[in-house]
């Protein structure tokens, strides 16, 4: 499922790429979005996986899978540095998921002082299967101890860029220009949980949950951070993230304030949304 060896940077992006469609398959499938017909089976070890395919007879479902070919775009090209998936009820989030993406320049490097020989013609390939394996393991448990969603749920899916780098007139096949308010409004007390992270010595992938406090049910305590505010703005969803890689201390997000306040109102974070709406509803 994943590769046997990551020693190039286009390696490291088929993995990146793998780890994506497997974590937004295992976010819509045990969430109920789409009917069985809409994924394929895959193993990983002894985890029965379900992954999403172009399922003509599902219009939604194939959207997804545009939505999720326009990130891989962004990611080639090293532009997005977040993925995020919403779920709403009307106007207000009740699940938030957050895929972070950061890119090095110099790739892997040779660590000297330890001995565990991590980086010489790339990182451990053993390391990098257990880190993949273990965040979708992660997820597949947080997934299954959600309560079920409402049928008046709608799902989205939006691009954030590093804006450095990225042209102010790209976007990703199937996105547009995000013309939404820049806060995302919770209904309800939301609890962040950290998920996982995946270094490869040219990307490093970060998973993060944010859910109505009601919606957790026997979530393991480890994977859960202090409440955060019910408004989040799109500059403040990554800023929590600023720790030394493999450090296990994670500040709590401090995201009560707008894009004008930090930045200005002239740099305002490039957001890409869906050119349309998904179709379809839960199966």
């Amino acid at each position: 499922l994943f590769p046997n060896k990551i020693t190039t940077e286009q390696q490291s992006v088929v993995l990146v790429k793998k780890l994506l469609a497997i974590s937004v398959s295992c976010i819509t499938y045990l969430r109920g979005l789409f009917p069985e017909s809409s994924y394929g089976t895959r193993y990983l070890d002894d985890l029965c996986l379900k992954i999403l395919r172009e399922d003509k007879s599902c219009l939604g479902s194939l959207q997804i899978v545009k939505w999720i070919q326009g990130c891989f775009d962004a990611l080639e090209k090293k532009y997005v540095s977040l993925f995020l998936i919403s779920y709403k009820i009307q106007t207000k989030l009740t699940e938030l998921y957050q895929f972070k993406f950061k890119y090095k320049k110099d790739g892997p490097q040779m660590d000297i002082i330890s001995n565990k020989m991590n980086f010489v013609n790339g990182v451990c390939s053993e390391e990098v299967k257990k880190a993949s394996s273990l965040l979708i393991r992660k997820l597949y448990l947080l997934m299954q101890n959600l309560r079920p969603l409402p049928n008046d749920i709608n799902l989205t899916m939006k691009l954030l860029y590093y804006n450095d780098v990225t042209p102010e007139d790209y976007q990703p096949p199937g996105f547009k220009e995000d013309g939404s308010p820049g806060n995302l409004l919770f209904d309800g007390d939301p609890v962040n949980l950290k998920v996982g992270s995946v270094s490869t010595g040219f990307h490093l992938m970060k998973v993060r949950v944010t859910t109505e406090k009601k919606r957790i049910g026997a979530v393991e305590s480890r994977l859960m951070q202090k409440n955060g505010p019910t408004e989040i703005s799109h500059q403040g969803l990554d800023c929590d993230e600023e720790e030394e890689e493999g450090s296990p201390k994670i500040r709590c997000l401090n995201l009560a304030f707008s894009q004008e306040e930090v930045i200005g109102p002239k740099k305002k974070r490039k957001v890409s949304e869906p050119e349309k709406l998904l179709l379809g509803g839960r199966k």
